[in-house]
């Protein structure tokens, strides 16, 4: 039987500027009417849950009223950025333990018919802290124990971007990346699913098809941010049945806000131009 999820990304909720809050709760209503079996986060759960542990509270809460099975793996605006790649808030002990104060560890393993699914926290990989090594620790164990079955992996930054794949804010940091790799050793995953990027793109690289899931907050207009693929508000539906096949598919919800961030500086301030962006990219 085919096992459903609805993968979900980039709502940045907050209770003191709570311009998002509605498309979530649109989403929601969304959601409980279809009841995926399973419904994952892939980050930025939260506006500013790296300093604020208010949004965090409230995320959790809107998650928590959802009415259907959810996990969730935290993004740089939940417990801050990579600290190899960060400009502002780099992940550090105190805002990992913050998240987990209120989410849990930011990492899980469910298992479905002919299926695994892994979430880790992609802004930790790459970390220089305990935390960092139990999660590798607990990645190695749930890939080396899936035995035949397929694995899915979710987190919150993509591992492929382009050709180049260099070092920037939009992909996981090398050492990240590296680590992952390490943990998985001679075994691929079929599926990598993440967010931040708030396009909707599927592309596939040496065997492991990438999916990146749109936020349902808002997306970064052309002005600000370059077009690697779709640009809407929405989330993806995930098949993964018994027999080791899946498909993947963008999903829409009647009524969601087509918001853009480059029009709301009074969120994270004025963007920077689409070119110094795509440069940063590369």
């Amino acid at each position: 039987m085919t096992f459903r999820v609805a993968q979900i990304s980039d709502t940045h909720l907050s209770p003191t500027k709570p311009h998002f809050v509605e498309n979530f709760r649109r989403l929601a209503a969304h959601l409980r009417a279809v009841a995926p079996d399973l419904v994952v986060n892939t980050g930025d759960i939260s506006l500013d849950g790296a300093d604020s542990e208010a949004d965090l509270r409230l995320a959790r809460q809107m998650h928590d009223e959802i009415g259907l099975p959810w996990v969730a793996v935290p993004g740089n605006h939940d417990v801050g950025d990579d600290p190899a790649t960060a400009k502002k808030q780099p992940l550090d002990t105190e805002r990992v333990a913050r998240f987990g104060r209120v989410f849990g560890a930011g990492r899980f393993s469910v298992d479905c018919p002919g299926w695994r699914l892994i979430g880790v926290n992609s802004l930790l990989s790459g970390a220089d802290i305990d935390e960092a090594r139990v999660q590798l620790a607990f990645l190695r164990e749930a890939v080396a124990e899936a035995k035949d079955r397929k694995i899915a992996l979710f987190l919150h930054k993509p591992l492929v971007l382009d050709e180049a794949d260099a070092d920037s804010y939009w992909l996981v940091a090398r050492a990240g990346r590296d680590r992952i790799a390490d943990a998985f050793g001679d075994v691929k995953p079929a599926v990598v699913a993440c967010g931040h990027m708030h396009q909707f793109r599927r592309l596939s690289r040496d065997g492991t098809a990438h999916i990146w899931a749109p936020s349902c907050a808002f997306v970064v207009g052309d002005a600000h941010q370059a077009r690697f693929g779709t640009k809407l508000v929405g989330y993806v539906e995930h098949d993964f049945r018994p027999d080791g096949t899946h498909e993947a598919r963008l999903a829409t919800v009647d009524g969601l806000a087509l918001l853009d961030l480059g029009m709301m500086p009074e969120i994270y301030g004025q963007l920077p131009g689409a070119l110094e962006t795509r440069d940063a990219a590369q």
